[in-house]
């Protein structure tokens, strides 16, 4: 057997493989003795099948089946015996596979096109920004009134108010526009508000579609059109009110504080508040986090050229996934790239960095995960606490070791990422949450 490689650029290359009748005829030859044993062919005792009738009837799917076995084996040793860093999975060429005559034919000559990592360096001394967020009374207030609509009833007056929901038929007057749909007052532009206050059901309200609404988002919506469609509509419609919806805030009780927090957790307004701009804290907390690790990566991405066998990963993907089509790759492949480069540059500062996953930190991973399920459905403390051993590990066994191979690589990122932000220069930054949303968030 022989194998070679054959570079063509830093980051794409081809493996020939050429084998001889040595190599393959002796493991040929022991599955055709096997086959003796135990072929089942009419006219012949079981294990007295002659050799060369076995030969005849299935020595070229024999051959086949030893060879790719061959070949699979001697492709991955290569690459792993040769620390060859290849990205996706090795690309069998069929031009010479195709027109090989297995009847015949002694010597046999296989090629694969690989995409290989090409060496590069990066830059951990940079500058990044970790945002503290400020949660003022006036964001938990915001939020307390926004669980108690969250949260409220729905009734149905007779006479409507500013916020209120309309349902109803539309008509266009000059045109075929018919339909039942729903107007949400917050939506009408503020000047064409009072035509639809204060009416009752059965009133009919008519407007000029383009004065009432402001977006062809929103015209959309009331009639059914796409947003394209909804940009060209314009004149006279009417709408019959039918019913009218509105939302009631829920009461600051104990039946409102216990459905938020659990029984009993909080019992005084003051608590639910303090509650409220706790939980607020934490979620800004990971949020800003979220923040540094993309300002992080944004960084170092920037910084750090990684070549890729562009030609090679976009054949690769269309051999390996039969949805992707020429269209779908133009379009999405520059953000998979990203994605990729970003995997390259991580796994080669993990490398750097020795970072090691050890099975306690999965065992935690996965009894945070199963913890805070079995919180958000209500299970009790005491439950969870005697049985969270047990869940964790049924859920690192779970999808047919899926799960630990996922929450593996979680875990690896993670413990890098904190790896990386040990060797950056973080700035730490206290703003307001309107500014937090403004500058980050948006």
């Amino acid at each position: 057997m022989d194998i070679k490689l054959d570079k063509s650029s830093s980051t794409e290359a081809s493996i020939k493989i050429r084998l001889d009748e040595a190599d393959y005829q002796p493991r040929v030859d022991q599955k055709i003795k096997e086959y003796t044993k135990k072929a089942n062919i009419k006219g012949f005792r079981p294990g007295k099948v002659p050799s060369t009738l076995i030969k005849k009837l299935y020595g070229k799917s024999l051959l086949v089946e030893e060879l790719n076995e061959m070949l699979v084996k001697s492709l991955n040793d290569y690459i792993k015996d040769n620390d060859i860093r290849i990205i996706g999975e090795p690309l069998p060429k069929t031009e010479k596979a195709e027109n090989i005559d297995w009847e015949n034919q002694k010597e046999f000559e296989f090629e694969y096109e690989i995409g290989l990592i090409a060496d590069f360096n990066y830059n951990l001394d940079k500058k990044a920004t970790h945002y503290e967020v400020a949660v003022d009374e006036a964001t938990v207030n915001e939020t307390v009134e926004n669980l108690k609509m969250q949260y409220g009833k729905t009734i149905n007056p007779e006479v409507s108010e500013d916020g209120d929901y309309l349902y109803g038929e539309l008509k266009q007057k000059d045109g075929d526009i018919q339909r039942e749909t729903v107007i949400a007052l917050f939506e009408v532009d503020k000047k064409a508000r009072d035509k639809f206050i204060g009416v009752k059901p059965s009133d009919v309200i008519e407007f000029d579609i383009r004065k009432t609404f402001a977006e062809p988002r929103i015209i959309g919506l009331v009639t059914g059109k796409k947003t394209e469609e909804a940009a060209e509509l314009k004149g006279l419609f009417t709408f019959t009110v039918n019913k009218i919806d509105r939302r009631v805030p829920a009461e600051m009780n104990q039946e409102f504080f216990d459905r938020m927090f659990g029984k009993d957790q909080v019992k005084t307004e003051e608590e639910f508040k303090e509650k409220v701009a706790e939980n607020l804290r934490k979620s800004y907390e990971q949020e800003a986090h979220y923040a540094l690790v993309n300002d992080i990566r944004s960084k170092i991405l920037e910084d750090t050229a990684v070549e890729l066998p562009e030609t090679f990963l976009k054949k690769w993907l269309k051999a390996t996934n039969a949805a992707i089509d020429d269209e779908t790759l133009d379009k999405e492949f520059a953000a998979y790239a990203k994605e990729l480069k970003w995997s390259i540059i991580r796994n080669k500062i993990a490398e750097d960095l020795q970072i090691k996953v050890e099975r306690e930190d999965l065992e935690e991973k996965a009894k945070a995960i199963v913890g805070d399920y079995l919180r958000s459905s209500g299970m009790p403390p005491q439950f969870i606490e005697e049985n969270i051993d047990k869940f964790a590990e049924n859920y690192l066994k779970g999808d047919d070791g899926k799960n630990y191979m996922n929450l593996y690589d979680k875990v690896k990122e993670e413990k890098t990422i904190e790896a990386i932000k040990e060797r950056f220069r973080i700035e730490k930054k206290t703003v307001a949450v309107d500014e937090f949303r403004k500058t980050v968030l948006n």
